[in-house]
């Protein structure tokens, strides 16, 4: 009983104590932008991704920066991507590369730059400057110039919209078609030291065309 009253002084500091320090615990809130500090960085990047329950992708990246806090979230491959596209056997769809690539995750929407290279199940290349693909509304478009390369022609234009496997599309203005056989002709055959200048064939623009007219 005596030492009571020493102990009650002791307990009421301890509680004070306590209480001070739960009230001084907080988080200092991220001054920077989303904009520009990515959450996530990885690097080296080899991963599949499922899509409804099916592996539906493979992506290759050197560089993968995640910007979850920013005002439209986004992923970003600063050096490049390489990406497959498979179907519900694991056979590949299509393929693309890029020198660049951004992928808005909220409106799941990429946007490839740079040396864009795309190829079909029919083999058929497409190359472009900058192209979309909304994953949401399955196509890609561009308004870019398109060179399109397939076993039997060779396609030219601006701007273009495809399925997502780019077995169906259409060059918005076509500004020229050539048969494989002639590129191949021109570029092989020679010309005399004393011939005249070479004919230039104008490419002239086209209406609007899809693959099964080409």
């Amino acid at each position: 009983m005596r030492r009571l009253p020493l102990i009650l002084p002791l307990l009421v500091f301890l509680q004070a104590l306590l209480s001070c320090g739960e009230e001084e615990q907080h988080y200092a809130p991220n001054v920077v932008s989303g904009d520009i500090t990515p959450t996530m960085s990885t690097y080296d990047v080899n991963t599949f991704i499922s899509d409804s329950g099916y592996t539906k992708y493979f992506i290759r990246a050197l560089q993968w920066d995640m910007y979850d806090e920013a005002k439209d979230p986004f992923w970003l491959f600063p050096n490049g991507l390489y990406l497959e596209q498979y179907d519900k056997n694991l056979k590949v769809e299509s393929t693309l590369r890029c020198d660049t690539a951004r992928y808005f995750s909220q409106r799941r929407v990429w946007k490839l730059d740079g040396q864009v290279v795309m190829v079909n199940v029919r083999r058929d290349s497409f190359l472009t400057n900058q192209v979309f693909w909304d994953q949401a509304k399955r196509k890609f478009y561009s308004d870019s110039f398109i060179h399109i390369v397939r076993s039997d022609r060779i396609i030219e234009g601006y701007g273009f919209e495809s399925n997502e496997n780019m077995t169906s599309y259409q060059v918005n203005l076509p500004t020229g078609i050539f048969p494989v056989e002639d590129v191949e002709n021109s570029t092989q055959k020679e010309e005399p030291a004393d011939s005249a200048a070479p004919v230039r064939h104008e490419r002239r623009p086209r209406p609007p065309m899809r693959a099964s007219e080409y």
